[in-house]
């Protein structure tokens, strides 16, 4: 199984912003630890991250065109703003897209409170931490199973 995850806007900053938030695990440490429960469930991962819409929107419509099983992303500020975004994950069906948040969103201020990409979503985990990413795995390879 092969996964594409991505990060939107300002997820590289993990471990540096809003710590009390987000924890204090680096980027770079939580993509390594993607990679290490990705591999012990035999599941191959590319990480990407950007602050652009359009990278975003190329890459979900990439792991369409270059047969990945699925898609994990969390869209950082986007989740509230992108339609594009959405419509780039509505675009590829029936390949299962979870979108993740580190925070639980809905406990935040009002406008974090909706997705545009949701309702087009596999499923949504919020408020997991950095465990979101692995569950959304898990998720995804349920999905496959047919489970």
């Amino acid at each position: 199984m092969k996964l594409m995850v991505l990060n939107g806007p300002n997820l590289n900053m993990v471990g540096i912003r809003e710590k009390g938030i987000y924890g204090t695990v680096s980027y770079q440490c939580m993509i390594e630890m993607i990679k290490q429960e990705a591999e012990k469930r035999k599941i191959e991962v590319d990480c990407r991250q950007s602050n652009h819409e359009g990278d975003l929107v190329d890459w979900i419509q990439e792991a369409y065109f270059n047969g990945y099983d699925g898609v994990v992303m969390n869209p950082g500020a986007y989740t509230h703003t992108s339609i594009a975004i959405a419509d780039a994950v509505k675009a590829i069906a029936p390949i299962p897209v979870v979108e993740v948040h580190i925070s639980d969103i809905n406990s935040r201020e009002e406008f974090r409170h909706h997705s545009y990409a949701a309702p087009y979503c596999l499923t949504q985990i919020k408020g997991h931490g950095l465990a979101g990413y692995v569950e959304a795995m898990d998720a995804i390879a349920a999905a496959k199973a047919g489970k």
